[in-house]
């Protein structure tokens, strides 16, 4: 269940959700590519699109407007510590696709004005 702007539940503040969708919409500001550290387990071509006309798997730019998308309409986000780089923030949603598909697991990070897409895959891969 998807919580609502502003909510408590939600995890993050109205600002922080506004700019996690500004940059997620903005090509120059995310990226999503593995560092050491910074490990990203990035497999949108692996998670299937429940809404995909033409491709049936996510690719990059889908993913992040899912992303971007979900973040509107309030997906609730849970805050979380990273463990590389030790104490950063991340940015936690775990996305109903619908019946019968496990859950998608999204962790991000912003740091300098940038986007991270750390993770973008089914939960039941950790």
């Amino acid at each position: 269940m998807r919580g609502s702007r502003g909510d408590s539940q939600a995890g993050i503040d109205d600002e922080t959700r506004r700019q996690l969708v500004s940059l997620a919409r903005s090509p120059r500001a995310r990226k999503s590519q593995f560092n050491p550290s910074q490990p990203t387990d990035w497999r949108p071509g692996q998670v299937r699109n429940p809404d995909g006309v033409l491709d049936m798997y996510f690719t990059s730019l889908t993913a992040w407007e899912l992303i971007a998308t979900r973040l509107e309409e309030g997906e609730e986000v849970e805050v979380i510590e990273l463990r590389r780089p030790k104490g950063a923030k991340g940015y936690v949603m775990r996305i109903d696709l619908g019946p019968e598909v496990p859950k998608l697991y999204v962790k991000l990070q912003m740091r300098g004005g940038v986007i991270f897409g750390r993770s973008f895959h089914y939960t039941e891969h950790d």
